[in-house]
């Protein structure tokens, strides 16, 4: 008895220290306070948290537990009061978020972005309306972008069209024009939640080219009815978040859960897999789902999707999308020495 009352007392004590944590966290992201004030103010709530946990563990009272207790939901009513906007001063990358009209077959997409980007702060801003005949829908590409280490990688959407034009689709943080990634401010409600819907010479480019980033491209098998289904989610998506901002969310509202839902809900069997959260292991989750040559090994199937380097040589060629998929030179069985030259 005595042991369980010591192990009730420790998960309390637990408990009301990763809450009071997680408290601290959400004051750093969200008061609306000078810096200085918003550092005093965590100074204050975790002298309370400790406070209340030595308490737990040495002699606890009910009166401490309701005491933090009603603390923590005046903090969770606060919260409560937090709410997204697409009503501020966004950085120009972000500026607009894609929306659309379909009429029978034609799609109309409003601020789809055309950037030439030379570097990450230099870039001629382009902003189009385009008009895609979905009859002519005839292919859905994921790009993979690796921006830290192998875990982490954005996620891209693209959808090619029989005249050789492609329209790309990125769920991202919509950060204000001073503000910087955080992937703990994800968390925390920091950003809201943009699509963007981009010309692949912008979206692509600018990771591979600009920011260096290794980006790797697979063709995701889907019938024409499901590649336009998929493509009218994603406008109706862009039409929502006009209408009804979302917060990011850097676990369950990012740029591959976006992407995952959408899908889903076309194939509704379609498993989850811990690999959706951890997106840098995506390719082996298409392996997994999507045909392959047979004896391909997930090794080749990565190195047959590596597009970078083509990317990169294609310098200010228009037709990027195409470079991008020229066949890639065959990818030698693993443990073959390289053929001797002649």
């Amino acid at each position: 008895m005595i042991v369980l009352r010591a192990l009730g007392r420790l998960l309390m004590a637990l408990a009301i220290l990763l809450t009071g944590a997680w408290v601290g966290l959400a004051l750093w992201f969200q008061l609306p306070f000078g810096q200085l004030a918003v550092v005093v103010a965590i100074v204050v709530w975790s002298i309370f948290v400790v406070a209340i946990v030595l308490n737990e563990l040495v002699k606890p009272t009910w009166r401490s537990r309701i005491v933090y207790g009603l603390a923590f939901l005046a903090v969770l009513a606060w919260w409560s009061t937090l709410h997204p906007s697409n009503d501020r001063d966004w950085a120009d990358a972000v500026a607009n978020g894609v929306t659309g009209t379909v009429e029978g077959n034609i799609a109309t997409l409003q601020n789809v972005r055309d950037f030439d980007w030379r570097s990450e702060i230099e870039f001629t801003p382009r902003w189009d309306t385009r008009h895609y005949d979905l009859d002519k829908l005839s292919s859905v590409d994921l790009f993979l972008a690796y921006w830290d280490g192998p875990a982490l990688a954005h996620v891209i959407v693209s959808f090619g069209f029989d005249n050789g034009d492609h329209v790309a689709f990125s769920a991202e943080i919509r950060p204000e024009a001073q503000e910087t990634f955080s992937a703990l401010g994800g968390f925390f409600r920091e950003f809201e939640l943009v699509l963007i819907g981009a010309d692949e010479r912008d979206v692509v480019k600018l990771r591979t080219n600009v920011r260096g980033e290794d980006v790797y491209l697979y063709p995701l098998s889907m019938p024409k009815a499901a590649m336009r289904q998929l493509f009218l989610s994603y406008v109706d998506l862009g039409n929502d978040l006009a209408a009804k901002p979302r917060f990011y969310n850097s676990l369950t509202a990012n740029c591959t859960t976006v992407v995952f839902r959408l899908i889903r809900a076309l194939d509704p069997g379609l498993p989850l897999d811990w690999r959706i959260l951890i997106s840098g292991y995506l390719p082996g989750y298409i392996f997994d789902h999507q045909d392959h040559p047979p004896g391909m090994t997930l090794d080749q199937f990565r190195s047959a999707a590596a597009i970078s380097e083509r990317a990169r040589a294609t310098g200010a060629a228009l037709d990027f999308s195409t470079r991008i998929r020229l066949p890639a030179p065959p990818v030698p069985p693993p443990g073959d020495a390289a053929a001797p030259a002649p």
